[in-house]
């Protein structure tokens, strides 16, 4: 008896396909093969807002090829992802293939491991026709949010943006963050620290009493105060007045769900969210990792009992003390119903170093350490503090030692300070003294971690949004991330938002928002019908719209800010938003001349930092102060340095190159813009040339480009990747790759249909 089963990765398909016999094959949807359609909204919201799904292009071949598949097999297992999102792309293939949903047969599995496929194979279920429903009504929640409020901010803003449901809410998040810290009042303080010497042991002690007064972190507000009590001090060693030692007891970690796996890859690995989540991906398709979208931190009674006989083989009996299970509190967990582990726990990170990419090795080496960690026992701190005291002013020096190192052997092991031996009554000899200036520092910008953390204590999003909800807004053009890899709105995202605060406030309250992913949750468990929730939610919404569409001008959205006048010319500095982002410009631009595109004002783009709502009259006046000529080169062309709609640039007016932090375009030095110009035009020779490309007719090259080496005939560029060496390339290779390119789809930009999970974020 053959039987067909059907999963929505080829990767999946392919790791399924080594547990099973020859009467199975496994074949991949690829995600979604229906979606709703691209040129229309594709929701008829007069009639139960009724969705119409099309078969996209790029889908035909795949539901042609699991049609004839379907048909030459005695059975059909839908075997996608056990969410939602798995349970709706299992409904749409069933629907395809002319598969009864109350008739289908749906297997899940936790893990791609050969017990688990096995399992499932022999306990199949029917369609869970409330997580379809719910997916749905999540699907064209977005759909009606999208294409309405989208068109409507071509119109009032500019053409290219987008709102969502979930993505305007996190935009919100970066832009209110922003303007915290922009209102932030710095402060300066300063801190005392002594070098201390006991015996042959130096330790540091800080200042954190000066004659019966507490010193708390703002107490010392000058260089002069700090110095005043340093000279009061200095020269005299410390007594020793209090000794205060007390044991630490410190938990084990919990075992990762999806959004704590994201917060600590971001802080331990530097990974963005999209990149954590493509890497889990990839590890959990290939069998190493248990199902990557969950907020559970539950884990398997099998699994359990395999981690504490590793345990003790491993590390010994004081290590394996007992199963730990952790309830998951979360208020509306849902999706899998289980925490994020290593499909077997005997795969240490060690030895599977060989078999996997760098990044995903990382990657799994955190989940394998967390997850083991979560069934050791706790470890015990011995912690000491010591107050020294000198002409009524107390020094403190804090210490640590592990009596036992329990989970922190294979994760997060803590740094030890070690003070010398000491009693009541001891000198300690002062070798420094040193006054460190401080300032009070703004509310820090979101990294990827602190906006998961923040999205999901709202109620906002679920596991399999966090990431695409923020790689939305980055690629939208509202957020952008500065030189730490933190996030930071752009004009546009103030503009956008304050026009959401102020006209559709619905949309980016976060109460509203996690309201929403309530009813979502309510639909799946069967509690609601999805019809009557986005009736509720549209009518309302839509009815604003209009409203809002025919009294809202672009003026009222984007106003001009007046800085001051140009003390050259006596004419007003204007802060304005454009086409291309936020300017400056000398004086008005009547219609008249305008229309006549004559008399244009000077204007400038803003520098990067800058940003319309804190821009001065000074910065605006350095701006302005572009282009500026910094000299001649060797071949007597005229070096500039300027800002473009692609950043800051230096030029001799036939060739451009970047100006990249920490250069800027105000104080490039000529030498340092030379240097720019020969490696701009050392890059642009090319590393090999090939002849004449048959389909084109043009100059195939090799060069070297921003992401690595590439092919090119003019027209046309292909990446050699890693694997092809740029400089033993022939012709005929180059000619296929070129060709590979040219029949590839081209990239689509914009709004996005849901061809997987990780492009359903609203």
């Amino acid at each position: 008896m053959s039987k067909l089963i059907i999963v929505e990765s080829p990767t999946k398909a392919k790791t399924i396909s080594k547990f099973l016999g020859r009467d199975y094959r496994v074949l991949s949807s690829f995600g979604h093969i229906r979606d709703l359609p691209k040129s229309e909204l594709g929701v008829d919201v007069e009639h139960g807002f009724t969705p119409s799904y099309i078969i996209p292009t790029q889908s035909k071949k795949h539901v042609t090829e699991l049609k004839k598949a379907a048909k030459e097999s005695d059975e059909v297992l839908l075997a996608s992802d056990e969410d939602r999102e798995g349970e709706a792309i299992a409904w749409h293939v069933a629907e395809v293939l002319g598969i009864n949903p109350e008739k289908a047969k749906r297997i899940t599995f936790h893990e791609i491991t050969k017990t688990a496929i096995e399992h499932a194979l022999e306990h199949p279920r029917a369609l869970d026709l409330n997580l379809v429903d719910a997916q749905q009504a999540r699907r064209i929640l977005d759909r009606l949010v999208g294409y309405e409020l989208s068109p409507f901010l071509w119109n009032k803003v500019r053409r290219g943006l987008s709102a969502g449901r979930v993505q305007s809410v996190a935009m919100r998040l970066v832009v209110e963050r922003e303007r915290e810290r922009h209102a932030f009042n710095i402060e300066e303080y300063w801190s005392i620290e002594a070098e201390c010497a006991k015996d042959t042991t130096v330790f540091p002690a800080k200042l954190v009493e000066a004659e019966g007064k507490k010193i708390d972190k703002m107490e010392i507000k000058t260089e002069a105060e700090a110095k005043a009590i340093i000279e009061k001090v200095q020269g005299v060693p410390l007594r020793v007045i209090d000794i205060v030692e007390k044991q630490l007891s410190k938990a084990p970690p919990t075992p990762y769900t999806t959004s704590s796996l994201q917060i600590d890859a971001n802080n331990k690995l530097g990974m963005s969210a999209k990149q954590t989540m493509t890497l889990a991906q990839q590890l959990y398709e290939t069998g190493h990792i248990t199902y990557m979208r969950t907020d559970s931190t539950n884990l398997a009674d099998k699994f359990l009992g395999e981690a504490q006989t590793f345990l003790q083989e491993a590390f010994g009996a004081a290590y394996a003390t007992g199963q730990k299970k952790y309830k998951t509190d979360k208020k509306g967990a849902q999706e899998a119903h289980e925490a994020i582990r290593p499909t077997d726990c005997s795969h240490t990170p060690e030895r599977l170093k060989d078999g996997l990419e760098p990044r995903a090795w990382k990657l799994y080496d955190l989940i394998w350490r967390r997850t083991l960690a979560s069934q050791m026992p706790g470890a015990k701190l011995n912690q000491i503090r010591v107050d020294m005291e000198v002409k009524n002013h107390v020094f403190r020096a804090n210490g640590s030692s592990i009596i036992f190192d329990g989970y922190m052997k294979i994760y997060q092991g803590a740094k030890e300070k070690f003070l010398p031996e000491l009693k009541k009554d001891d000198q300690v000899d002062v070798r420094l003294l040193t006054p460190s200036q401080h300032f009070t520092e703004p509310p820090p910008r979101y990294s990827d971690a602190s906006l998961v953390k923040a999205l999901e204590e709202f109620g906002i999003g679920r596991p399999s949004t966090y990431a695409p909800t923020i790689s939305t807004i980055i690629e939208r053009g509202y957020v952008d991330r500065d030189e730490h890899k933190k996030l930071f709105p752009t004009d546009i995202a103030m503009i956008v938002n304050d026009l959401l605060v102020d006209h559709f406030p619905q949309i980016v309250d976060f109460a509203f928002t996690a309201n929403l992913e309530k009813e979502l949750d309510d639909v799946a468990e069967g509690t609601i019908k999805h019809g009557p929730m986005l009736k509720k939610f549209y009518e309302p919404f839509h009815k604003n719209l209009v409203e809002k569409t025919k009294t809202l001008t672009r003026d009222d959205v984007m106003p001009d800010r007046v800085l001051g006048d140009d003390p050259s010319t006596g004419l007003p500095i204007i802060a304005r938003t454009g086409r291309y982002g936020a300017y400056v410009q000398v004086g008005h631009w009547s219609e008249e001349d305008k229309a006549d595109k004559k008399n244009k004002p000077k204007s400038a783009s803003l520098l990067k930092g800058m940003n319309i709502e804190s821009i001065t009259l000074e910065d605006a006046l350095q701006c302005l102060s572009l282009p500026r000529t910094l000299g001649i080169q060797d071949d007597g062309t005229t070096l500039t340095a300027a800002v473009g709609r692609f950043g800051p640039y230096v030029t001799d007016k036939k060739v451009f190159a970047s100006i990249k932090e920490p250069l800027s375009p105000l104080t490039i030095t000529l030498e340092q813009a030379k240097e720019l110009m020969a490696a701009k035009k050392q890059a642009a020779i090319p590393l090999a040339e090939l002849g004449k490309d048959p389909v084109s007719g043009g100059d195939i090259v090799v060069r070297t480009g921003r992401y690595g080496p590439y092919v090119t005939d003019g027209k046309t560029n292909a990446s050699l990747g890693k694997k092809i060496d740029p400089t033993s390339l022939t012709h005929d290779q180059a000619v296929d790759l070129l060709e590979k390119k040219r029949s590839e789809p081209p990239k689509r930009f914009g709004r996005k249909g849901a061809k997987s999970k990780e492009t359903e974020n609203g």
